[in-house]
């Protein structure tokens, strides 16, 4: 069952799931040091929720992957472990353990371990309580509402990078409340964490997440994504009309990719990379990469649509037509080019034709197109004519000759 669905008899006040986007030139970051650019890494939540298979053994894996794979050379850092992580309780001095049957080694261990491979390592837990997962006899994992102070010592101890804070079992504390918080907690450690709020989206987080007091690196904007098109479609276009609120350091989240996980096609798949990296937003794998097929690997792989969301400028792409299922998102490139994508959401194949001004690009004027799915490049007008297949993302790199 969806997170979302099940915490909300615990959550008192239901939250968004965040997309990021990015705008700006240099990120002033008060809080965590977030990276100037969106965070790349992986979350097991998307593969594994719960299940015993989600233990030390699988992260250590996982991490070895990124090197074997080449995603760390294609620019993924964080490991992230999500909920039942740690023991049913803290122990007699009110500390967050590891559950001992999955993390035999401890957190600290498993940190090390990451960061041996020059990745960076992220935790999770909620402003509440207790965390998402589903009470099981009358035990659930504890929250980090009243225990800011304490968690966030202890996640610096432990060499923690990054910490996803959900949302759940949050007793009507309102959110601002609850994430500054943990927030100034953080900052007070001294060490860098990156802090990710995963708040849902419903007490609008684009509007206060990203500043002062809370300052935070991403914000969810959406609700938990599944592996299938409609839940991926949801999110992008809740998430693809909030461009002007991500700056950089600062990024609108829509959820984890879903790539490789087998709930959609090759062609779902890379439409899911190509708008979230036009939106500027995280690329966070959420497929047990310890057997990924070479398909999803290649989606996950592409330099060239990767860069887009690297982009040093910086900048959300800005959605500048949705008319009759074809979505044109357009973002600004470091260096005056741009990066364009058309998405065909309906369920047969359109012919698309697309001006040069509505791709913000002057008439009369030579330009080269390289297509980053298929790195063919070709040189025109600054018009677009395409014959777009369902679901599909055509995504272009445009710079003027």
């Amino acid at each position: 069952m969806n997170r979302f669905l099940r915490c909300l008899p615990k959550a008192a006040t239901p939250l968004v799931i965040t997309i990021t986007i990015a705008m700006g030139a240099t990120p002033v970051m008060a809080a965590q040091s977030a990276p100037a650019l969106p965070q790349m890494g992986f979350n097991n939540w998307n593969s594994t929720h719960c299940r015993p298979a989600f233990n030390e053994k699988m992260i250590r894996g996982i991490a070895n992957k990124f090197i074997s794979l080449g995603l760390r050379d294609a620019g993924y850092r964080y490991v992230n472990i999500d909920d039942c992580w740690a023991n049913w309780k803290r122990d007699k001095n009110g500390r967050l353990e590891a559950n001992p049957k999955r993390f035999p080694s401890g957190i600290k261990a498993l940190a090390d371990y990451i960061h041996s491979k020059g990745l960076k390592f992220g935790l999770y837990s909620s402003a509440g309580t207790s965390t998402c997962q589903p009470l099981e006899e009358n035990r659930g994992f504890p929250g980090g509402l009243g225990h800011e102070k304490q968690d966030a010592a202890t996640f610096a101890s432990w060499g923690v990078d990054y910490l996803k804070y959900d949302n759940c079992n949050n007793q009507n504390v309102p959110a601002l409340k609850r994430y500054t918080a943990m927030a100034e907690a953080l900052r007070a450690t001294g060490r860098p964490i990156f802090f990710s709020v995963c708040e849902w989206g419903e007490n609008k987080p684009w509007l206060w997440a990203g500043k002062p007091p809370v300052d935070a690196g991403s914000w969810r904007t959406t609700g938990d994504i599944s592996d299938n098109y409609a839940s991926m479609l949801k999110n992008f276009k809740q998430n693809v009309v909030l461009a002007k609120y991500a700056t950089p350091g600062h990024w609108n989240d829509p959820d984890m990719l879903e790539v490789g996980n087998g709930g959609m096609t090759d062609v779902e798949y890379r439409s899911q990379f190509s708008l979230w990296s036009i939106m500027a937003a995280p690329l966070l794998i959420g497929t047990d990469l310890r057997t990924i097929k070479p398909d999803a690997l290649k989606i996950l792989l592409n330099k060239d649509v990767i860069a887009v969301d690297q982009d040093p400028l910086g900048v959300q792409g800005r959605q500048v037509s949705d008319t009759n299922g074809i979505h044109v998102i357009v973002k600004p490139l470091e260096g005056g080019s741009e990066a364009v994508a058309v998405f065909n959401e309906t369920d047969t194949a359109r012919k698309v034709s697309i001006s040069a001004s509505e791709i913000d690009l002057k008439k009369g004027m030579n330009y080269r197109f390289r297509n980053l799915w298929t790195h063919r490049a070709r040189t025109g007008d600054g018009s677009i004519k395409i014959d777009l297949p369902a679901h599909a993302t055509a995504m272009y790199r445009i710079s003027r000759l």
